[in-house]
């Protein structure tokens, strides 16, 4: 017996052809298309994924790649490029062929979020803005022809993400300051952001950095409570002057004046797993000026107005009150900082064991030569240092002795940038024959990381004065605020931020 087909069955609408189509064949159709619907458009949903996940990463790598040496926007395109998902990207991906990416740079100084100043990357920006593209093509969807509904071939999905290279994310840190301090220091400079003396405008980088530190911890970050300290700072500055006189510039008492200059003292080298630390007192040499603080911030945040009462700010020049002109560079020693090094590094070791997590920097701003004579350094025994080669401590090789310490330092887990400031191309005239260098050349050695002059990701030289040019030359083309901004950046983790922030 034969099955009857119901008449419904073979009727239905007219295709686009105007012949009859069954409805059975058109259900099969609607079904088809709403499941191809449902698998497409949950396709394009993990495409779209790995997109803004692509595009976070390429916005992350390109705010990273501006505080680094010698930054343009070209050396930030590839960083971003580099993690994008176009051709050879380390997010290209079959799931978004062809995908198009574009960048924009921009300088953004009225928002909170967005804590460095421009001036901290080679680029003249501070924030990088990356948007990509990918067209997706279609599968099942295109079974909706059969109703006779266009349907689409492709999709094309977007993303846009911004990142700016430091927004209060800050590591936790505990920073040594070395300050040169001597003579040379006293000179004039004249450049953005700073008209004095050498010593004025290298403690206003100090404070400005200071500004971009966090010195409280999240939970007290706010007005009217304690601070649990978070980032800390400690001055170091050379000559020695005498412990109980620090007072002199940290407390406004007076102005500190030559006799309490005292000769270089030699610390002992700092050994691995050092855990104590105790700063010099009473009538002896300290290179230490303030311990390991972190409360010049009026409102516990980054970026408050300075305290009046931290000797930390005194210290620094950033109080207002009679005699509160900070460190002065007084001088009367000659220049010799292996010792300050060595203290520095001591100090930051016994901090870290102190402060789970936290990681050490020592910045040292200087010009780099080193030349005390007999009479001015003396031994643990408290006698003058002899000419012993260039073994620590010893008047030969002053140069070299100074970075066998930031080399020391860096080995002991520290990152040590090092500042040239008015760094001459010729000078440490106690290290001679095979070991004649340059100050120039020592303070590039003695960074971090430093391989080769076209490889010194921690040293800075501030080249920008008409005093220094040609002296001194880094990756980096910026002023003494740019550079203590580009410090300051690196202490702080890439950030995404809204896009349009301004």
């Amino acid at each position: 017996m034969k099955r009857r087909i119901s008449p419904w069955m073979t009727r239905g609408l007219k295709d686009e052809r105007g012949q009859m189509v069954p409805w059975l064949m058109l259900l099969s159709g609607v079904l088809i298309g709403v499941a191809g619907l449902t698998i497409d458009l949950g396709h394009a949903y993990i495409c779209h994924r790995e997109l803004l996940a692509s595009t976070d990463a390429a916005a992350l790598a390109g705010a990273y790649a501006l505080i680094q040496p010698g930054a343009t926007k070209a050396t930030v395109t590839a960083a971003i490029n580099s993690y994008a998902s176009v051709t050879n990207g380390a997010n290209a991906t079959p799931d978004l062929p062809s995908a198009v990416t574009a960048i924009s740079f921009s300088c953004v100084t009225d928002s909170a979020m967005v804590q460095a100043p421009c001036a901290a990357s080679g680029t003249g920006y501070n924030v990088v803005q990356v948007s990509q593209t990918a067209k997706i093509p279609t599968y099942f969807i295109q079974m909706l022809s059969l109703m006779g509904i266009k349907s689409a071939q492709s999709m094309t999905l977007g993303s846009t993400s911004s990142a700016t290279m430091a927004s209060g994310a800050n590591d936790l840190v505990n920073v040594a300051m070395v300050l040169d301090s001597t003579n040379s220091m006293s000179k004039s400079e004249s450049e953005t952001g700073c008209t004095s003396s050498r010593i004025s405008c290298a403690l206003n980088g100090i404070q400005y950095l200071m500004g971009q530190l966090a010195p409280c911890t999240q939970a007290t970050s706010k007005s009217g409570v304690t601070c649990t300290a978070y980032d800390r700072v400690s001055l170091f500055t050379y000559p020695n002057v005498q412990a109980n006189e620090t007072s002199l510039d940290t407390a406004c008492t007076g102005t500190m004046n030559k006799n309490y200059i005292l000769p270089y003292t030699t610390p002992a080298v700092p050994t691995s797993g050092q855990t104590t630390w105790t700063a010099p007192s009473g009538t002896t040499a300290t290179y230490q000026i303030t311990g390991y603080l972190s409360n010049w911030s009026s409102n516990n945040q980054i970026g408050g107005s300075f305290v009046t009462n931290s000797i930390l700010v005194n210290a620094t020049g950033g109080s207002t009150g009679s005699n509160c002109n900070g460190i002065q560079a007084l001088g009367g020693q000659g220049t010799y900082f292996a010792g300050a090094i060595y203290a520095a590094q001591a100090s930051l070791m016994a901090q870290a064991y102190q402060n789970s997590g936290s990681r050490n920097v020592m910045i040292i701003l200087s010009d780099g030569d080193a030349n005390a004579s007999s009479g001015s350094m003396i031994n643990s025994s408290g006698q003058n240092v002899g000419n012993s080669g260039n073994t620590y401590p010893s008047l030969q090789d002053q140069c070299h002795q100074a970075i066998t310490a930031a080399n020391k330092a860096t080995a002991l887990g520290t990152t040590v940038y090092t500042i040239a400031y008015g760094a001459a191309s010729s000078g440490c005239s106690t290290d001679t024959g095979s070991l004649a260098i340059s100050p120039c050349a020592t303070l590039q050695q003695m960074s971090s990381g430093y391989t080769s002059t076209s490889n010194m990701p921690h040293f800075y030289s501030d080249s920008s004065t008409s005093t220094n040019s040609g002296q001194c030359t880094s990756q980096y083309a910026l002023n003494l605020q740019g550079i203590f901004g580009s410090i300051a950046a690196q202490l702080t983790k890439a950030r995404l931020i809204p896009n349009g922030t301004t």
